[in-house]
C-alpha cells in the first residue's frame, strides 16, 4: 500500500510539471527537434514555471508574516 502511495505521489508531481510544459507552454508543439535545443528548452520552461511557482508561494507568505517562522517551526 505504501509503495502504491508513493509512485501516485511521485506521478502527481511529474504530471504538474509537464501538464503546464505541455499545455501552457505547448511543448508538443515546439519545432526545436535537433542537437541541444530540446534540452535547453525544457530547462528554460523548467526554470519559468520554477520562478512563478517560487514569486507566488513568496506573495502568500509575505501576506502574513507569521506564516514563514509557522513552516520553520519557530513560533
Amino acid at each position: 500500500m505504501q509503495l502504491a502511495d508513493w509512485i501516485r505521489g511521485h506521478w502527481t508531481i511529474g504530471s504538474k510539471v509537464h501538464w503546464v510544459r505541455d499545455v501552457t507552454y505547448d511543448e508538443d508543439l515546439s519545432q526545436i527537434r535537433t542537437g541541444t535545443g530540446p534540452q535547453v528548452m525544457a530547462t528554460l520552461r523548467n526554470t519559468a514555471i520554477s520562478a512563478l511557482r517560487l514569486a507566488a508561494a513568496n506573495r502568500h507568505h509575505a501576506r502574513n508574516t507569521n506564516r514563514p517562522l509557522a513552516l520553520l517551526g519557530i513560533t
